[in-house]
């Protein structure tokens, strides 16, 4: 099992514990806006969570009370044509995709709001939680922008296209509470309750091990025959026969 350790690389917090990896965003003058010294930060913390075969689960949050703002406008402002524009977009769904990619669970922490990049960005996690008190912007079209980072393609499959494009269309800005109902988040902590249930919810994500959840990320059954081979497999495993042991000899 491995030690608790943090490691501060200037604007990206790592923290380091038994199966688990959680980075926290650190820009709070910029609202935790991604920059591209952060994407550098991010690829090279990629470059160690592909090599690590004991992870099981990896973490984004944010702090300061915000999850990420976007795209750092003032720094990507700089940029005036639109080969640099593409430059920069296939670097962050490099990124993005990267993080879809991994063999273990992902997680994306909203402790505060997301706006324009920071909600494509979360679209990129297995699975995402957010305060109750945080709200989720479709605001670049106020710049005269479109989603660029598989926003538009990852929101409308998963709250379906007349409900993405109208969010888009008009801007809004949705509750956490929303963002559920329409199934772009799984879950909402209450604002005191928060770092309780994230802590829980991460020990229930690594309670099975890499050859488990790859299974279920990985599989795409065509039919429900297809899921019996693996099942059986699972069954005779020395882990499930020790768990069912474990249970039915528990104290009564």
């Amino acid at each position: 099992m491995r030690t608790v350790s943090s490691e501060i690389m200037s604007i990206l917090t790592i923290h380091k514990e038994s199966f688990i990896t959680t980075a926290t965003i650190r820009r709070p003058d910029a609202m935790n806006a991604v920059n591209f010294e952060l994407m550098d930060r991010l690829e090279a913390l990629l470059d160690q969570l592909e090599k690590d075969d004991e992870i099981r689960l990896f973490v984004l949050t944010g702090s300061e009370g915000s999850f990420i703002s976007g795209g750092d406008l003032r720094e990507f402002h700089q940029i005036k044509d639109a080969e640099g524009a593409k430059s920069m977009t296939l670097r962050m769904l490099q990124l993005l995709n990267r993080i879809k990619n991994l063999p273990f669970w992902t997680l994306a922490a909203l402790n505060g709001d997301a706006y324009g990049g920071g909600w494509e960005m979360m679209l990129s996690f297995d699975f995402r939680v957010a305060r109750d008190d945080v709200n989720i912007g479709f605001t670049q079209g106020k710049f005269y922008l479109p989603p660029a980072w598989g926003g538009i393609t990852n929101l409308i499959e998963v709250a379906g296209r007349e409900q993405a494009l109208y969010w888009l269309a008009s801007n809004r800005v949705i509750s956490s509470g929303e963002a559920l109902t329409h199934g772009l988040i799984q879950d909402v902590f209450q604002s005191d309750q928060f770092d309780k249930k994230l802590e829980e919810l991460k020990k229930e994500l690594i309670r099975n091990d890499r050859t488990f959840i790859d299974y279920l990320k990985r599989k795409d059954p065509k039919s429900p025959s297809d899921e019996i081979d693996p099942f059986s497999h699972f069954w005779e495993s020395d882990e499930h026969l020790k768990r069912v042991d474990r249970f039915l000899n528990r104290k009564k």
